[in-house]
């Protein structure tokens, strides 16, 4: 087993790699959360050009708003995709984030039964000292 003092910097080590990890999956999650408005975004301009069959409007007017509107669709498919990275980014993230707490985990289940051994052996330095005489 490693000595304590190679325990304790690689827990260290493993500490960092988790806070690492976590802030990556914050930023991720951030990440999606702001491509999802933005999608959701999108979407509300392209309903918002789609024509009413209320209004009266000439031909450029029309020519106009299709062309809008097959480019909100266009974007609108665009940060489909980046939504679904994101996602795919969150996820990966989330699983590295589960993979340093489980390695900063069996570090500390390391450091707990070096503590443990360490304690047993000086309980059993205690045991083997000879008895102080009575005066």
């Amino acid at each position: 087993m490693p000595d304590a003092k190679r325990l304790k910097r690689l827990h260290r080590v493993r500490t960092l790699q988790l806070g690492l990890a976590r802030a990556k999956e914050s930023r991720t999650q951030a990440q999606l959360t702001s491509e999802t408005q933005l999608a959701q975004r999108i979407a509300q301009l392209a309903d918002a050009v789609a024509p009413a069959a209320a209004t009266v409007a000439g031909g450029v007017n029309l020519a106009a708003a299709a062309h809008f509107r097959d480019r909100l669709h266009r974007s609108a498919e665009a940060a489909q995709n980046r939504v679904r990275m994101a996602e795919a980014q969150v996820e990966r993230s989330a699983e590295a984030t589960r993979g340093a707490r489980r390695d900063q985990s069996a570090v500390e289940k390391l450091l707990d039964r070096r503590h443990a051994e360490d304690l047993r052996a000086e309980m059993k330095a205690l045991e083997d000292t000879p008895a102080r005489p009575k005066r």
